[in-house]
């Protein structure tokens, strides 16, 4: 009887635990809308080498499948 109790305490535990944790919620936004003299981030050529990427191995899949519906 013990044993069949003690894991859905601990489960219980965990579960309050981590939703707990969760709560946490940052600051309010200073009043006037913040800094004005923040600046977007530039987004690296990391972006256009991914997208490169992708449309080529793509553009493989599509020969392949074009391939393998033509024999």
């Amino acid at each position: 009887m013990k044993r069949k109790l003690l894991k859905p305490v601990w489960t219980l535990f965990f579960l309050l635990i981590f939703a707990w944790s969760a709560l946490g919620q940052p600051p309010p936004p200073p009043p006037g809308g913040g800094d004005q003299d923040e600046k977007p981030t530039p987004v690296g050529p990391g972006i256009g080498i991914l997208l490169a990427l992708g449309l080529g191995y793509g553009a493989k899949k599509v020969y392949d499948a074009r391939k393998k519906f033509s024999e």
